[in-house]
């Protein structure tokens, strides 16, 4: 959610203390800041900072930890991952003297006293919403400056409340709740709003309450529009070169009606990115903004070659550009004009034969991304430095020693398709030679792409005149478990439902660190699975018409066939090969008018309306008449199972000692069924033999069942086409896990 007003200031104490023994307690307000991530100097870094609120210094592991996790999830979403390198982090730990943050969850809640003052209801305002968590932006500015060498040009403050409730906001500052099962996404989502400048795209901006018609001008945001495709794509504006492509996010980038608060009259480029639905990436028109928005908080040419007065034709000149981990960027030069062919960072003018005088030599710094279409972007995305060569000048010896200066992290495990980077000093007279050895073969550069060498488990090595450098390459992905509430029927990775059922997703690494899982239904956009809405620990719910928390719809799944994708992203960025299983979701039985459990004596005959054996044990025949139907799940039936002419007739799990009968039914359910005698299934309408056993002969003249891929076992054989190609699973009536790498 954004912020459109100001928010009020209010006074807070800023007490940062000496360190004090381990025993002393520390003052609220007092604060620490600890460097999560340092990839260079802040003055060339877009840092990140991250505040906590309302965590006592009893609380303090639970912030730390409620950081990582926002963090590992941040990491795992682009552009964020792949500009991972472009980032330092910095925690500061504030010490509360009261836990939690104001009206939290509701305006009759405490009003807290913390250091940053943070609450729901924009800081309990009631002409506010209840989601929406503000803060004093003076004393968190106070906080970040704590920080050496960040101010707000090159910094985002990311605030954490110690609360499990829903909420966040975007503006100037992003905040979240630190702990709820969706918080880790409430933080991408708030700095879309607040470092990419990006709006929100719901239909509403109270929840349950529609949101109208949008009658404005042509919105300003890069993401919403009055355009049809047609126009875009004749006016060349808005995501005209974008139109088509699968999102990112799910379904093509198109035309979809609503957002800014307005459920009609203005359109957004994808169904449900980031800015749309939480759990989904950006897609490609919001991160196309985001891209830019890091880079521009980042020295694109860190350092190079002095370029103020002319330089001698016996050297080496150098640039230092920024290192994504996904690629490198583009480095060309050109004399007089002139490209030089070749991408590279260093650039020996002794090996140009340049004649005597005087030349102009550039490198330009570009970054190959295929995130950025725009060119006015990509533009901004260049750098330049230029540089006078006079042949007349000699360059004096400089003394400088090759050696290494900076390189990627080497305190965490390299991903199998990271570009692996090293800096180094840069003599005058020579380029450094850095070796890499990788699992016993060597490469040259000052940089090494894994994803092109199709890197395995290992050891990476960088080594310069006598010094090296040692990685761990963690090219394994991680394996994700899933396990689904007990099925109708199963056969291994098929399954059939007649209700809501639940998914658990579990990834696991052979490595430490916080592992990301992610599903995706029928193709759609990857959804990170963060348990359920209410809480982590439970597990998603799929219906038919989904769950409604807080006015929003959660975990529809229409009636049908589906494919299910999951998997996992480990802490290397190392993403798991994705696997699937398949659900059918069916027609659940009509509601019961009578329930028969337990046993019953003798046969039974349904005259009537809808008769429910639950778990029953009838010990004779049963007969359904005209117009009745029966619902039999599990238990069992000793005699003949007849109905001609009913309504409906589900078996479930259920046995059926004798034969079975069933004629002209409007609807036939025969799914993880045991019938022990001959079944003749006669003039049924759309009838459903799945995932059971027929020990006699089976019969359907005219209507042949679906099976919903789950295969039936037919011993007597059957006239019913192929219903019998393979074994019921015998695990039908419990709950279902799987596990994939």
């Amino acid at each position: 959610m954004r912020i459109f007003a100001a928010l009020t200031l209010a006074t807070a104490l800023l007490c940062v203390s000496p360190a004090a023994p381990a025993s002393a307690a520390a003052e609220p307000g007092s604060a620490t800041v600890v460097p999560v991530q340092v990839t260079g100097a802040p003055a060339k870094r877009f840092n990140l900072i991250i505040l906590g609120d309302g965590y006592t210094e009893a609380e303090q592991a639970k912030f730390r930890a409620d950081a990582d996790r926002h963090l590992n999830v941040m990491w795992s979403i682009e552009p964020f991952k792949s500009y991972r390198n472009y980032i330092n982090v910095y925690r500061v730990d504030i010490v509360s003297g009261e836990s939690g943050i104001s009206c939290d969850p509701g305006l009759d809640a405490p009003r807290r006293t913390t250091p940053l003052g943070m609450g729901f209801w924009g800081r309990c305002n009631p002409a506010s919403v209840q989601r929406l968590i503000t803060m004093d932006n003076a004393a968190a500015t106070r906080y970040a400056d704590l920080v050496t060498g960040t101010a707000s040009g090159n910094r985002q403050i990311l605030a954490l409340g110690n609360s499990g409730t829903y909420g966040g906001a975007g503006g100037s500052y992003a905040t979240a709740s630190g702990s709820n099962s969706m918080s880790a996404l409430i933080s991408p989502h708030e700095l879309g709003h607040s470092l990419g400048g990006l709006q929100d795209e719901y239909d509403y901006y109270q929840r349950g309450v529609p949101g109208g018609t949008y009658a404005g001008p042509e919105p300003s945001s890069a993401h919403h529009t009055l355009l049809t495709e047609q126009e875009m794509l004749d006016q060349r504006r808005k995501w005209w070169r974008w139109l088509g492509e699968p999102s990112e996010s799910g379904g093509p980038i198109g035309r979809y009606e609503g957002g800014l608060y307005y459920t009609a009259g203005v359109w957004r480029p994808s169904a449900h990115s980031m800015m749309k639905t939480l759990g989904y990436y950006f897609d490609q028109v919001s991160r196309e903004v985001m891209t830019q928005r890091i880079t521009a908080k980042t020295m694109l040419i860190q350092d190079a070659t002095p370029a103020g007065a002319p330089v001698g034709a016996d050297r080496v000149l150098w640039v230092e550009p920024m290192r994504p981990v996904s690629h490198s960027l583009v480095t060309t030069w050109s004399v007089d004009g002139q490209d030089l062919p070749g991408d590279r960072d260093s650039l020996d003018l002794r090996t140009l034969g340049l004649a005597p005088g005087t030349h102009i030599v550039t490198a330009t710094v570009s970054d190959p991304t295929g995130f950025v279409r725009d060119p006015a972007i990509r533009t901004a995305m260049t750098r330049t430095r230029t540089w006078t060569v006079d042949t007349a000048i000699t360059t004096p010896p400089d003394g400088l020693e090759p050696a290494f200066v900076s390189s990627t992290p080497t305190d965490r495990p390299l991903g199998r398709e990271d570009v692996v980077y090293v800096e180094t000093t840069h003599p005058a007279a020579t380029v450094p030679e850095v070796t890499w050895t990788l699992n016993g073969r060597t490469y040259e550069g000052t940089d090494l792409d894994l994803g092109k060498l199709d890197a395995k488990p290992g050891t990476l090595t960088a080594t310069l005149g006598g010094r090296t450098l040692t990685w761990t390459v963690d090219a394994t992905g991680p394996r994700t478990a899933y396990e689904l509430s007990r099925p109708l029927a199963s056969s291994g990775d098929t399954y059939v439902y007649n209700g809501p059922f639940t998914m658990r997703l579990t990834g696991t690494d052979d490595r430490d660190g916080y592992v990301v899982s992610e599903s995706r239904v029928d193709g759609d956009g990857w959804f990170n699975y963060f348990g359920w809405p209410t809480s982590s620990e439970l597990p998603w719910t799929f219906s038919e018409q989904g769950t409604v928390i807080d006015s929003l719809v959660y975990g529809k799944l229409p009636r049908g066939r589906h494919v299910v994708e999951y998997r996992s992203i480990d802490a290397a960025g190392n993403y798991g090969k994705a696997k699937s299983f398949t659900v059918t979701t069916i027609a659940p039985p009509p509601a019961c008018t009578r329930t028969v459990t337990g046993t019953h004596r003798g046969p039974l005959t349904v005259t009537g309306g809808v008769t429910c054996l639950d778990g029953a044990q009838v010990t004779g025949a049963v007969t359904v008449r005209p117009g009745a139907s029966l619902v039999v799940t599990g238990g069992r039936i000793t005699g003949a199972l007849s109905a001609a002419r009913p309504a409906e007739v589900h078996l479930l799990g259920a046995r059926v000692d004798g034969a079975l009968a069933v004629s002209g039914a409007s609807g036939v359910t025969i799914v993880g069924a045991d019938v022990r005698g001959a079944a003749l299934l006669s003039g049924n309408t759309a009838p459903i033999l799945s995932g059971s056993t027929i020990k006699g002969a089976l019969a359907c003249p005219g209507n042949t069942p679906a099976d919903l891929g789950v295969p039936n076992t037919i011993k007597g054989g059957s006239r019913c086409g192929d219903l019998s190609a393979g074994r019921p699973s015998d695990r039908a009536y419990e709950a279902v896990q799987h596990t994939g790498r």
